[in-house]
């Protein structure tokens, strides 16, 4: 079985193997200053979901931080110079601020030469007339892709209740439905590139409900640029660790996810991105499950799992 990977789309793009740099905007989130509400989504850490991010510093200093993190792990044959990277704003709700100041700081990112792209983490209720105006400046003036990442989660309004998301999804397809939109005449004018999050495993939802979001994703016109399969990691310190250790909930085995994630990727169109397969919980703030704190076997078992299908 083939499925679209990241890497394989970003060598088909630009000619080589694309690195993220996890930085940090200094947005907060409607889910936590108290516009939606305090807590944020239930299986939210402390960090914004962006627990491998860099600090908050300026631009420049993050960059640095975050490439010498990266390039530990790139081959010292690859060099410096032609090293290739995704300027990713992960954490909270990267287009929830003011225009003007997040114009000016991705507008840094994307000046940088060796910066091919910006991907932003945000929600689809956090993207109103004068954001979307200026990516699409941005897009124009510096011709570089500009990607949006929606946390959907799941299509079913009770988990969404649950786990306090915040919004419907009638909220997330409006919004699907303006990033797509062209904006006009000229060089910048199709949609924006989307690719959301599903966590699989949330509490209360069997897998034909998984199964479900999946397949309503696949069903998406225009087709679903990218998605993100996040296993349910539960953290330290959040609301969901405290419900599952009231009531424990039913948690994947390594088997079961393997076997899930092989049916959702037969349900995606072929020229969908897979982003994401599984992702990391801080092992300093992982609960359960433990079996993928080792990221290695899981990877290593959902590669022969895929093959084999």
């Amino acid at each position: 079985m083939h499925y679209l990977s990241f890497n394989e789309s970003m060598r088909a793009r630009f000619g080589t193997k694309v690195y993220r740099l996890s930085l940090q905007s200094g947005c907060s989130c409607p889910n936590r200053d108290g516009r939606i509400g305090t807590g944020g989504c239930t299986f939210c850490s402390e960090g914004g979901s962006g627990d491998f991010a860099a600090p908050l510093l300026p631009l420049r200093e993050q960059i640095e931080l975050a490439r010498a993190r990266v390039d530990a792990k790139i081959p010292p044959s690859i060099p410096l110079k032609d090293r290739r990277y995704i300027a990713y704003f992960q954490s909270y709700t990267n287009t929830y601020g003011d225009a003007g100041r997040l114009s000016a700081l991705y507008s840094e990112a994307l000046e940088n030469p060796q910066i091919v792209a910006l991907d932003l983490g945000t929600r689809p209720d956090c993207l109103p007339p004068e954001i979307l105006s200026m990516l699409r400046d941005l897009r124009i003036r510096y011709g570089k892709p500009i990607w949006i990442e929606l946390g959907l989660q799941t299509i079913h309004e009770p988990t969404a209740a649950r786990i306090r998301r915040g919004y419907s999804l009638e909220v997330f397809e409006d919004a699907y439905r303006r990033l797509k939109e062209p904006s006009g005449g000229g060089a910048g004018a199709d949609g924006f590139e989307v690719i959301v999050h599903v966590i699989l495993g949330l509490p209360g939802e069997t897998r034909e409900d998984m199964l479900e979001t999946v397949r309503h994703l696949s069903h998406l016109t225009p087709a679903l640029d990218g998605i993100k399969l996040q296993l349910l990691h539960i953290l330290k310190g959040t609301e969901l660790a405290r419900e599952y250790e009231a009531d424990p909930f039913p948690l994947f085995t390594l088997d079961s996810y393997c076997d899930l994630i092989v049916d959702c990727l037969k349900l995606l169109p072929p020229q969908t991105v897979i982003h994401r397969l599984t992702g990391d919980g801080p092992k300093r703030l992982l609960i359960e499950p433990q079996w993928s704190a080792d990221k290695k076997k899981v990877l290593n078992t959902l590669s022969k799992r895929i093959r084999e299908a």
